[in-house]
Parts: structure tokens; sequence; C-alpha cells
């Protein structure tokens, strides 16, 4: 005994045509808010970070604050430290660099002199300057991953003025 007015096929048609737009529009939610960014950045640039390339680093310490300061701290083995921030309002370009087979660069760039590099415990002298353009090492990055790097900083750069 049939209950409804329907055949099985066009019912199945139409639940069908409901739930699959609904599921798909759902299952790419684009990042939205700031704090999604922020941590979405610092994960990337954690993971991306070569260290390798200088032998002597003891450690680093790569991030973006809240407030949208991009920070890289260097530790090196004879206790000279490097320091390189910047705020993501003065940001203006970021390009990929291609290298060895392991290693490439990030050179990001600023309107003017807006990068801050510092050196601390330096045998040579401590240094306190500011650049336009920072140099940072990273291992290989797919065009997609590189791609979402510009859009968070472009994002968070709009939302620093």
């Amino acid at each position: 005994m049939q209950t409804s007015l329907m055949s099985r096929n066009k019912k199945a048609l139409l639940i069908s045509a409901i739930i699959l737009p609904t599921l798909f529009l759902y299952a790419f939610k684009p990042f939205n808010t700031e704090q999604e960014w922020v941590s979405w950045a610092n994960r990337f640039l954690n993971e991306s970070y070569d260290p390798t390339v200088e032998p002597r680093l003891k450690k680093f310490e790569i991030n973006l604050t809240p407030d949208h300061f991009l920070r890289l701290r260097k530790t090196y083995q004879q206790g000279k430290q490097e320091y390189y921030s910047f705020n993501l309002k003065r940001f203006a370009q970021l390009d990929y660099i291609p290298g060895n087979t392991a290693t490439d660069t990030l050179e990001i760039k600023t309107q003017t002199d807006d990068i801050i590099y510092q050196t601390y415990e330096d045998p040579q002298g401590d240094i306190d300057s500011m650049a336009t353009q920072w140099a940072i090492p990273v291992k290989k990055l797919s065009p997609q991953r590189l791609d979402s790097l510009k859009e968070a900083l472009n994002f968070l750069k709009g939302k620093s003025q």
C-alpha cells in the first residue's frame, strides 16, 4: 500500500536535490574570521620555515601576532640573536623565489623601510636597522599554499588599516 502521492524515484530525486547542494555549500567553508586567518598563517609559517639553511641555528620562533605583526627570532649556537619584525599594514608584496631541490625563498616586501632588523650579542657588534625586503627560507611550497598565504596576508593587511 502506497502512503505518498509521489513515487519513490521522484521522492529520492527531490531529497537529493535539496541535500546535495547544501552539503556542497557547507563543505567549502572559507576562513571568515581574523583569528582563523592568524591561526592558519602561524601554522603555515611554522611548517614551512626551513631552518636547515643555516646550520648554526639553534632555534627559531616565527609568528604572526593577533595585532598583525610578523616576527622572527633566530638564536644561534654562539648566543647571537637576530630579530625581524613588521606590521602587515605596511605589507606590499610577496614573491616566491625557487631555490635548490628542497628549499625556496619567500621574499616579503614593504612599502618603505618598515622591516625592523636587529641583532643581539653579536661578536661583531649589535645592529639595529630597517629594511624594505625580507627573505625567509622555506621548504618547497605548492602554488595553492602560496596563494593562501598571500590571501591571508592581504586579508589581515586590510584589517590592520
